[in-house]
């Protein structure tokens, strides 16, 4: 396998009110030691409302721990 994909979902299922139907993931491990990771916000995942607008520490101090959560699951270890 070139990459595994870690934690994918369809926009169809995640975002109903619109019309998308693309598959995406979390992560992308390439190669067995490159990890792509989506892009992470300071959202509210249960209504999908941005949070700390204008706060860029807070959104990072927000956005962060999602970060260190998909390295962990790919399993990679930094060099």
């Amino acid at each position: 396998m070139i990459h595994e994909r870690i934690r994918p979902f369809n926009t169809r299922e995640t975002y109903p009110e619109q019309n998308l139907d693309n598959d995406l993931c979390q992560a992308v491990v390439a190669r067995g030691t490159w990890v792509f990771l989506r892009g992470q916000v300071a959202q509210d995942l249960d209504t999908r409302e941005s949070l700390h607008i204008g706060d860029p520490s807070a959104q990072t101090a927000k956005a962060r721990p999602e970060w260190v959560a998909e390295i962990e699951v790919t399993a990679v270890i930094p060099e």
